[in-house]
């Protein structure tokens, strides 16, 4: 019998890459193309055209490329929830989302057992 070593296979290299066009992340490219259909509604009409619908689009995606170069991938929505979330949590702090059960207490339901 030969003596075999270590089976291998060839693998793609890029095996965990995000997928990315021209460098953008789908969220950025989303708001690439969003901001660009809002202004293009509003000001495609007028002489503002140009610099409004082009110009803005323009300098948000160039914004986004040099912003974001070297960070990790969903960036920019990380920090928009960082952003957002308050500063500190109070740990007494009444829950303002909790609601009382308007049903039957628990004393009224009725609870079946299987061995009955």
């Amino acid at each position: 019998m030969e003596d075999e070593g270590l089976i291998t296979t060839k693998v793609p290299r890029a095996l965990e890459m995000k997928s990315k066009l021209f460098g953008y992340e789908l969220p950025d490219l989303l708001m690439i193309f969003f901001n660009l259909a809002i202004t293009n509604l509003i000001f495609g009409g007028t002489s503002f055209r140009y610099p409004m619908v082009w110009g803005t689009t323009l300098t948000l995606a160039l914004f986004l490329y040099f912003a974001k170069k070297g960070r990790p991938d969903n960036y920019v929505q990380h920090l928009g929830e960082y952003l957002i979330r308050p500063a500190y949590y109070a740990a007494g702090k009444a829950d303002c989302l909790y609601r009382k059960f308007k049903g039957k207490t628990r004393k009224e339901l009725k609870y079946v057992s299987k061995e009955e």
